[in-house]
């Protein structure tokens, strides 16, 4: 998920990313190493990030149109790309941090999901957090992106996916975006850049992460 991110930041822009995103976070350092060394970063921990003072001024600076792109995750994801951060199947969860707010005002927004199922993914939120056009969706599984008419449409199959099993595991009918395939493999240099570079980095923010993953 960090490398199909990564390949989307673009040099020179504005990038902001969630202080509980370290997917994101991990695209967008990537993507810094790789293919965007002027992409400015705002995020937490990170040495040479861009600083805020506080969640006023970051808001501020995205309503003026001057954040380019941002990273947004829900508990449900409907066809449209709305998302729920509020409540589903009996449970309340902590909020959403102006999700609301972002969502329709940064230039290019990122809908990211580290589970890709029927409950995830659904016809009918049970609660419409924020609304928005995505850039497009990544999950473990899957890219989506949205068609002409704003439905979300299946643009590439992760490795060892298929279209059929990723329809199966969407709760709404999913079409195939024009030219589909298979989401290209990461390749040598963006997993040792991940490995020797970005963990390291991300360390300090996301222990628990990065350990995770160096468990492995």
């Amino acid at each position: 998920m960090a490398v199909v991110i990564a390949r989307e930041v673009r040099d020179g822009e504005s990038v902001g990313i969630g202080v509980n995103s370290p997917i994101p976070a991990a695209g967008a350092l990537l993507a810094r190493h790789l293919h965007a060394p002027h992409a400015a970063l705002r995020l937490r921990g990170i040495d040479d990030s861009v600083p805020f003072i506080g969640s006023k001024e970051f808001f501020d600076y995205a309503q003026r149109g001057k954040l380019d792109l941002f990273f947004l995750s829900g508990v449900q994801i409907d066809p449209r790309g709305r998302i729920n951060l509020h409540r589903a199947g009996g449970r309340r969860f902590p909020g959403a941090f102006g999700s609301a707010v972002l969502y329709p005002v940064v230039k290019r927004v990122i809908l990211f999901r580290t589970e890709h199922s029927p409950r995830v993914f659904v016809k009918e939120l049970e609660f419409v957090t924020a609304a928005g056009r995505p850039h497009l969706v990544v999950t473990p599984k899957a890219v989506l992106r949205p068609g002409s008419d704003g439905l979300l449409e299946l643009a590439s199959w992760n490795p060892g996916e298929s279209a059929e099993s990723v329809r199966a595991a969407t709760g709404f009918e999913l079409r195939l975006a024009a030219g589909a395939g298979e989401t290209a493999a990461p390749s040598e240099p963006e997993l040792s850049t991940l490995r020797e570079k970005v963990y390291p980095e991300l360390e300090a923010s996301f222990p628990e992460f990065v350990g995770g993953l160096t468990r492995r």
